[in-house]
């Protein structure tokens, strides 16, 4: 069976992107290694052994996400008060949103963008979004 231990996106600035996903979701660097031409670093959190790589391509100033890439997601025990955290952080998360279905399940959710533009949902934690 294969067990999902990453996902990867490209970032411009290091400094910025380690920084923001520390105060949003709590993630260090686990490994950093350099490469000619670009970087990658791996960060986690005691929550999960699943990892998010940033790779660092050298003297890239941008990247267009295009409309093929569509969230990461996390799941918290308290949104509100995840909310609030972000919010003070100045970290300028959307809305929370409810998203129902005519078979009970439900999602609680908000999203928040990186400093690159890749947006993450943030989930209540209940039913499938442990």
């Amino acid at each position: 069976m294969a067990k999902l231990i990453h996902a990867m996106i490209r970032v411009v600035d290091e400094a910025r992107s380690v920084a923001f996903y520390e105060a949003a979701f709590g993630l260090v660097v686990a490994d950093r290694f350099e490469f000619d031409g670009f970087t990658l670093l791996y960060l986690s959190n005691a929550e999960t052994g699943f990892e998010l790589e940033l790779t660092v391509n050298a003297g890239r100033t941008a990247y267009d996400l295009g409309d093929g890439y569509g969230h990461l997601a996390v799941s918290v025990d308290d949104l509100e008060a995840e909310h609030g955290r972000l919010v003070a952080a100045g970290l300028s998360p959307k809305d929370i949103k409810e998203l129902g279905h005519p078979s009970g399940l439900k999602a609680r959710f908000f999203f928040i963008e990186d400093p690159d533009g890749y947006k993450i949902e943030v989930l209540q934690r209940g039913g499938r979004y442990l």
